[in-house]
């Protein structure tokens, strides 16, 4: 999820599209957070791992 947020940011950036950065930028930013909660061992939904 990071990875595609990523993706998306740099193709809104360089595109010119600024639903792609919207869309990118909530998805790195989602990822991110549930990387961190997964690392840290909380699970949410019943899940340790988001990968």
């Amino acid at each position: 999820m990071i990875i595609l947020g990523v993706v998306l940011l740099i193709l809104g950036a360089v595109l010119n599209i600024p639903i792609l950065y919207t869309i990118g930028g909530i998805l790195a930013v989602v990822g991110v957070v549930l990387f961190v909660l997964g690392a840290v061992g909380r699970g949410i939904g019943g899940r340790k791992h988001y990968f």
